[in-house]
């Protein structure tokens, strides 16, 4: 495989992950009210906080991100992931499109 179809599906897993972790927030977020800093509690349960894991764990990897422990590492993946699935009306991943609804299938 050349580096540029290794590039290529990196590029299409890395998307997946953002937009896998965006539609499991979403289906989480309820009507929680944002603290003084903009920062929104999320309770996602099992089973997918156990996949909410393991996207944040692929993603640490990924980028490189490191933190004082686990959970600091987690933090800093999530939110390289929030700005990649570009949580505005601008991004590609709000297009609205079917199966785009949060809903689950």
């Amino acid at each position: 495989m050349i580096a540029s179809e290794r590039f290529e599906r990196a590029a299409v897993l890395g998307v997946a992950v953002a937009e896998e972790a965006r539609r499991l927030l979403r289906f989480h977020l309820g009507d929680g009210e944002a603290g003084a800093d903009g920062t929104v509690l999320v309770d996602v349960p099992y089973p997918d906080a156990a996949v909410m894991t393991a996207l944040l764990d692929v993603a640490a990897d990924c980028f490189g991100e490191r933190g004082g422990s686990v959970e600091e590492t987690r933090q800093a993946a999530l939110e390289t992931l929030l700005q990649l699935a570009g949580f505005d009306d601008e991004s590609q991943l709000n297009s609205g499109g079917p199966g785009h609804d949060g809903r689950r299938t």
